[in-house]
């Protein structure tokens, strides 16, 4: 049985150009290494070029990891990335709440889009294994 593609290459090298914050680590869930890369530039952009050929290799294993459905993570990856402070994201996956209070605290005053950053594979996954 083959695994449905659930992140994508293209998106990953587009937000690989700003890697050296991280922004690719976490979309392919590994937040605690996303987290490095954001305080250090990417491991002194050394780590960040490195990436540019790892790649492929994180694409698949997300694709292992992560639950295909109908919520795309692609999708909920750019609402978070662009418009994670009004809860777009948030109301995408259909948490109207939250995304209300995300709206009006601009996205909890910006720790509730940092805990985003962290979950947000596992909240698309999760709410794709509860439709499936």
């Amino acid at each position: 049985m083959q695994r449905q593609d659930t992140h994508s290459k293209l998106i990953g090298y587009l937000l690989w150009i700003f890697g050296f914050l991280g922004s690719h680590r976490f979309y392919y869930g590994k937040p605690v290494t996303g987290t490095i890369w954001f305080f250090t530039l990417g491991l002194f952009f050394i780590g960040w070029i490195i990436d540019l050929f790892l790649i492929p290799s994180m694409d698949r294993e997300a694709d292992l990891r992560f639950t295909a459905g109908d919520t795309d993570y692609n999708v909920a990856w750019i609402l978070l990335t662009f418009l994670g402070v009004f809860g777009v994201h948030r109301m995408y996956q259909g948490k109207w709440i939250t995304g209300i209070i995300y709206l009006f605290t601009g996205g909890l005053f910006l720790i509730g889009v940092l805990y985003d950053f962290w979950t947000l594979n596992t909240q698309v996954s999760l709410r794709n294994a509860q439709r499936a």
